[in-house]
């Protein structure tokens, strides 16, 4: 899945990991020398392969649009018996 497009992220955009929740939630405070930017990761195919991995982290604002750029619909899977 990764490298189609770089995921758009629920989490705000931080330098560092340092306050991040530790439970595994979206990071959706911000302090005051943030700004609106948020989370992207997994490269694109416009990127060389080692970029796309989960660990990629970039940031961009949401207002921004690039072909390589997107989201993921994630659902459950249904029940089986």
């Amino acid at each position: 899945m990764h490298g189609n497009v770089y995921e758009w992220c629920q989490d705000y955009w931080h330098d560092s990991y340092e306050g991040a929740p530790t439970d595994g939630s979206a990071w959706l405070n911000k302090t005051e020398n943030d700004n609106d930017s948020r989370v992207i990761r997994g490269g694109s195919w416009n990127n060389d392969p080692r970029l796309c991995r989960s660990a990629v982290r970039y940031y961009d604002s949401p207002g921004n649009t690039y072909a390589d750029l997107g989201f993921r619909v994630v659902c459950s899977a249904p029940r089986t018996l």
